[in-house]
């Protein structure tokens, strides 16, 4: 696919009709219209269905419509690194991510992005409750598990994963030579982890619950039970060490999305370039 016949198929999507989405790319409707023609022919498929309210995807569409737009951001990230790499960026970034993530994941990717563009001010969001992409109540947003927003671009960007801890030098075992306590989250009480941990331990009791990571490794490290904990958390915290009980507990993946309006937002495109450097497997 030609990347000018990508940008005239998501300004379609984008749009609905042929006239706005000629609108939207300063192009003559008959140009968009013969633009899209010649891809349909050249793929051999329709993309579109043309109906009384405007144009809408066919399935044959909605299934290179995530490559359209990996094409779309590949290429947006060329352009700023060839063209824009020497003017300053300014403004404010607000960035939304769980605690943990924001505490034990993001630091190097925020010095670094401070290092590189002081002028821009970061915001970080850390709060339990997913921050709305579309309301823009946060310009980007780190989380693990994917969104279901519409219009909402969003990369997988990493593996998260998780290992068994306990205190340095502290006795776990009950009489019967079994760990006895364990900490776990009261919101994630189903999740495959959590589960896991049930399954490996089923006599053990529960000693805390905590909505925060850092406070249920914090609390880990003094003894009172183990927790399954991200290993960039515990690996990380003083006075813990890895249990091995036969087997890892599951992984969970980490993704980064934004709204697509902002997909040329310079500040924006800077700190998804470092994230991707930093953080992607």
């Amino acid at each position: 696919m030609d990347w000018n016949d990508v940008r005239i198929f998501l300004a379609i999507t984008r749009t609905g009709t042929l006239g706005a989405a000629a609108r939207s790319l300063k192009l003559s409707h008959p140009t968009i219209g013969r633009r899209l023609q010649a891809l349909e022919d050249a793929l051999g498929q329709k993309l579109f269905l043309r109906t009384n309210e405007g144009l809408l995807l066919t399935d044959e569409g909605k299934s290179i419509l995530p490559l359209a737009e990996q094409i779309e951001e590949n290429a947006l990230t060329m352009a700023r690194r060839l063209a824009g790499k020497d003017q300053p960026l300014d403004g404010t970034l607000k960035i939304s991510s769980s605690d943990w993530l924001g505490t034990w994941i993001l630091p190097p990717v925020l010095e670094a992005f401070a290092s590189a563009h002081p002028m821009v001010g970061v915001e970080l969001l850390t709060e339990t409750r997913l921050f709305s992409l579309t309301h823009r109540e946060a310009d980007l947003a780190f989380r693990v598990v994917p969104f279901d927003e519409p219009d909402v671009v969003q990369r997988r960007i990493a593996t998260q994963h998780f290992s068994v801890y306990g205190a340095e030098g502290s006795d776990l075992l009950g009489n019967d030579g079994e760990i006895t306590g364990i900490i776990e989250d009261p919101s994630a009480q189903t999740t495959a982890q959590q589960s896991w941990l049930r399954q490996r331990l089923p006599n053990a009791n529960v000693v805390l619950r905590s909505n925060s990571r850092t406070i249920q490794a914090t609390m880990c490290a003094r003894g009172i039970g183990v927790a399954v904990l991200p290993q960039a958390i515990g690996d990380a915290m003083p006075g813990l060490r890895r249990i091995n009980l036969g087997e890892a507990p599951p992984s969970r993946q980490l993704w980064m999305g934004y709204h697509r309006d902002l997909r040329t937002l310079g500040r924006l495109r800077a700190f998804v370039d470092l994230a991707i450097a930093h953080l992607a497997d």
